[in-house]
């Protein structure tokens, strides 16, 4: 078996130890405080402030979470999905993290890949990779919000097919020397190529995000991880089997997201939300302790519908619970 790219090492471990990260904004607008902020001063929900993101994730990056993960929402709709994501365009927002942070995976979670153009999208994740020191990896989608296909001149219906041939552009793209694209009429000596390269041989790691309307075993032969919707524990061990099952002695990680409220009473129960979990911190380690043990290598926390400061969240977490999860050090670049 090949060693994974050194920053899919960093997410999940040879060990089999789960690591955490953060999902972009660091905002706590779903908050109750906050929504009714928003509400009284006619503000659109979803739209988080952005003004501490670059001190945020600098200091997430000094508390020594693994990833920070950005999803891409390419047009804020409000009347059907509300959430604008983190607002920023991705690339463009992960340059800036490059620049800013020292240690965390920066990745997506994940790049609507049909909706992009691929060889552009291989260039930006490369540039992203090394500007960073190697630390890019790049979550990609099918996309799920159907009126962004036609005003981006795309096919919603196609999308799976689209999806396929990306990934194989993306690969192709960041192989060494020139590009071939045969059913183009593009042969390896016009000496075209996609630069920058990314920094390690074996490209940039690619996690899909659900299904991305490919077959099981597509994913797990053209993959590096899995990056899956947040399921309680009985539907999460049935998903984990499955991934071991058709992935077999080949080593690609389990990642999933999961919204967290953390509550200030640190005996505090765990009880479900919607797409995760409302908790003390001691309920909280013994939840991520029964992920571990059911396969899951990596968990990125969204803390949006929080009430406390996410820098007093932020805290807490690297104090009391990433001491039990902690991230490895090991060189990217």
């Amino acid at each position: 078996m090949a060693s994974p790219h050194p920053a899919l090492a960093k997410l999940a471990p040879a060990d089999g130890r789960l690591t955490i990260g953060l999902e972009l904004p660091l905002d706590n607008d779903w908050g109750p405080t906050r929504r009714r902020g928003d509400r009284e001063a006619g503000r659109p929900f979803g739209v988080p402030d952005l003004t501490e993101h670059s001190r945020l994730a600098q200091l997430a990056d000094r508390l020594g979470f693994a990833a920070l993960w950005l999803r891409d929402v390419p047009l804020h709709d409000p009347g059907q999905f509300g959430d604008a994501g983190t607002v920023f365009e991705t690339f463009t927002h992960l340059g800036h993290l490059a620049a800013v942070t020292r240690h965390v995976v920066l990745a997506t979670g994940a790049v609507v890949l049909p909706l992009r153009e691929p060889l552009l999208v291989a260039k930006a994740a490369a540039t992203v990779d090394v500007l960073s020191g190697g630390r890019m990896l790049l979550g990609l989608a099918s996309g799920d919000r159907p009126v962004e296909y036609p005003l981006f001149g795309r096919d919603f219906h196609t999308r799976g097919a689209a999806f396929r041939e990306g990934l194989h552009a993306l690969r192709a793209a960041w192989h060494p020397g020139p590009l071939e694209r045969p059913a183009l009429g593009l042969g390896s000596d016009r000496q075209l190529e996609v630069l920058p390269k990314p920094l390690h041989t074996a490209g940039i790691p690619i996690a899909v995000a659900g299904a991305a309307q490919q077959a099981p075993d597509w994913i797990a032969a053209h993959a590096d991880a899995s990056l899956n919707y947040p399921r309680d524990l009985g539907a999460l061990r049935l998903k984990t089997r499955e991934w071991r099952q058709i992935t077999g002695d080949r080593g690609k990680p389990y990642l999933t997201p999961m919204v967290l409220t953390l509550q200030d009473d640190a005996d505090a129960p765990a009880h479900p939300i919607r797409l995760g979990i409302s908790a003390g911190r001691k309920a909280l380690v013994e939840h991520l302790e029964k992920m571990a043990s059911l396969g899951v290598a990596h968990v990125s926390f969204n803390l949006r519908p929080n009430d406390r400061p996410v820098e007093e969240v932020l805290h807490e977490l690297a104090e009391d619970v990433l001491p039990r999860f902690p991230t490895p050090v090991l060189r990217t670049g």
